[in-house]
């Protein structure tokens, strides 16, 4: 298990940040973090066991993504282990982000129904933010202020109690709120220094989507990810203030 600590000389705030591929990490959520006085502890799915990790000792649970569908839990043992971590996580009303797959992980412990889309949405394109969005902490997120990395093929119905915060022109559910919970479908987290390993851990994704090319999300992800970056951070800032009032 990694940890990565604050120089604050207050003892941290502890986020989980369950990771299941290594490339896939916090990203520019981190730096938020760690201003905020958070210990980031990522659990590595595949070698560190779910089932011994202490979610209550959590201030904040985030979900990352991953190339796998909640769908298959069948065929991945230690997903029924993520999946009980993020029940008990609701059931203890903790701060939960979920990003890509952990949004489709926090949707399916919502009872909600999550499936292979119509679309697949790999590259960049903005967000339509609905009023409930533009009225939210992900307003700097709108398509008139910044575009979007999307990387899925999954998508999830509503979970009851939900508000969907943010939709895409092929998507509906991009963000969602419910509780204390904030979901992404797409990858708000992304920073343009850590993307070269996204082209190397997806290369197979990448050739046989036969829509987009490394070079477009190369070139692509070097001019829209500084602006994200920014944005996101906002986002992220607000987010945790708000959980604090």
């Amino acid at each position: 298990m990694e940890y990565h600590r604050t120089s604050a000389s207050s003892p941290p705030k502890l986020a989980i940040a369950i990771r299941h591929v290594h490339f896939e990490d916090c990203g520019s959520l981190a730096e938020v973090l760690l201003e905020r006085n958070f210990a980031i502890r990522y659990i590595d799915v595949g070698r560190h066991p779910l089932a011994d990790i202490d979610i209550g000792a959590a201030d904040l649970v985030i979900g990352l993504g991953g190339p796998v569908a909640v769908y298959d839990h069948g065929k991945y043992p230690w997903m029924r282990h993520e999946l009980a971590l993020l029940e008990r996580a609701v059931e203890l009303d903790k701060p939960i982000l979920g990003i890509c797959l952990g949004a489709q992980m926090l949707a399916h412990v919502l009872g909600a129904r999550v499936y292979a889309g119509q679309v697949k949405e790999l590259g960049w394109s903005p967000l339509q933010l609905t009023e409930q969005g533009r009225a939210s902490v992900i307003a700097p997120l709108d398509g008139e202020a910044t575009s979007m990395l999307h990387w899925h093929g999954d998508t999830f119905d509503l979970p009851d109690g939900a508000t969907l915060l943010a939709s895409t022109t092929r998507v509906a559910h991009q963000i969602y709120r419910w509780r204390r919970a904030l979901a992404f479908q797409c990858h708000p987290e992304v920073r343009a220094e850590d993307f070269e390993r996204w082209l190397i851990g997806h290369a197979c994704e990448i050739d046989a989507c036969g829509f987009t090319t490394v070079t477009q999300l190369r070139e692509d992800t070097a001019r829209l990810a500084p602006t994200l970056t920014r944005q996101a951070a906002k986002v992220f800032a607000d987010w945790l203030t708000q959980l604090e009032s």
